[in-house]
């Protein structure tokens, strides 16, 4: 049931009361280099992911080649991720708080302006699931924790051990210094964010992440917070965020970046300026990553991130590629 079929029910039913007291495969697809070049040519149907997620990419691109919608296209190419267990940083396999406990973030948003979210969940391996089901199936936009866990098996979703026995030992392991330090383009404390423009010109994008590793207890970073760790407005653009959530919630990132490419800014000039915004907050501390990518309405990308070593993965007709980031910090 839709949101706005959700909303229009409930209105009715309001009214009354006061007058009368969605895991697939994909193959291995062959990686092309790069177009040395720091502007995009504008490309639709086009799906791109935060990081070097080829499998992702490659779902997601079956679904617009094939003439599938823009939401279908995040969804089921994030969620390759959330089901492979030898991506530490999401889904199941993830790695867990510093109780031992995997806890899931994930957001999704459409061409419409619907967004749905999930915080800090346990037992579904399919976060971004769930949050599609919250934006289509609830008059909300977040549900948390508890909450949200029984929500999800109210709609069919299997309870799943999240904690693997690699997950298990590392996190025992750590437990011998406690020891938090989250290390620079080390998958723990990483996530996919994934923008796709479909055939129709729709853009949709999709979050999803564990957060960081040995985190407290109930932590939530960007990842599942609209605005944060992703902004889409069809008319516009898109960009969604990886690396220390914080700093991305404290600049509102994603949606700043939009709202720039609306001022007239490309996606990577947006992009540039998204992370200086950070930087200007971090004058006396830049010993940590973030990395940005957006899209625009015309299929161009582009991205950037504080340290040398962030990329994002990109799926057109024009190929499969890998594409490294400017940083602010050079190498």
């Amino acid at each position: 049931m839709r949101r706005r079929k959700f909303l229009k029910n409930s209105s009715t039913i309001t009214a009354g009361l006061i007058s009368a007291p969605i895991l697939a495969s994909c193959q291995e697809t062959k990686s092309v280099e790069p177009t040395a070049s720091k502007e995009s040519i504008g490309i639709k149907p086009i799906a791109i992911c935060t990081w070097n997620f080829q499998n992702a990419t490659a779902k997601a691109w079956e679904v617009l080649k094939d003439g599938g919608r823009s939401l279908d296209a995040v969804e089921q190419g994030v969620m390759i991720e959330e089901a492979d267990v030898n991506n530490q940083t999401v889904g199941k396999g993830g790695r867990p708080d510093r109780n031992g406990n995997v806890t899931l973030d994930a957001c999704i948003m459409d061409k419409d302006g619907n967004c749905g979210a999930v915080l800090c969940m346990q037992n579904i391996a399919h976060p971004v699931s769930v949050a599609r089901k919250v934006m289509e199936d609830t008059p909300h936009v977040m549900l948390a924790g508890k909450g949200a866990e029984q929500f999800a098996y109210e709609k069919g979703f299997e309870k799943v051990d999240l904690l693997t026995e690699k997950s298990k030992q590392e996190w025992l392991e750590w437990k011998k210094t406690s020891q938090y330090k989250p290390i620079i383009n080390i998958e723990n404390h990483d996530t996919i964010g994934m923008l796709a423009i479909d055939k129709f010109g729709d853009i949709s994008g999709a979050c999803t992440t564990s957060g960081m590793a040995y985190k407290y207890g109930g932590r939530v970073g960007d990842s599942p917070i609209i605005g944060a760790g992703l902004f889409i407005d069809n008319e516009v653009g898109g960009a969604t965020a990886t690396g220390v959530g914080e700093e991305v919630v404290r600049t509102v990132g994603s949606f700043l970046i939009v709202e720039l490419m609306r001022q007239g800014k490309s996606p990577q000039e947006a992009c540039e300026e998204g992370v200086k915004r950070i930087i200007a907050k971090n004058k006396d501390n830049t010993d940590f990553q973030i990395g940005f990518i957006a899209i625009n309405k015309k299929g161009e990308t582009g991205s950037y991130c504080i340290q040398p070593g962030f990329t994002f993965r990109q799926y057109s007709k024009e190929g499969h590629v890998n594409n490294p980031s400017d940083s602010f910090i050079n190498s």
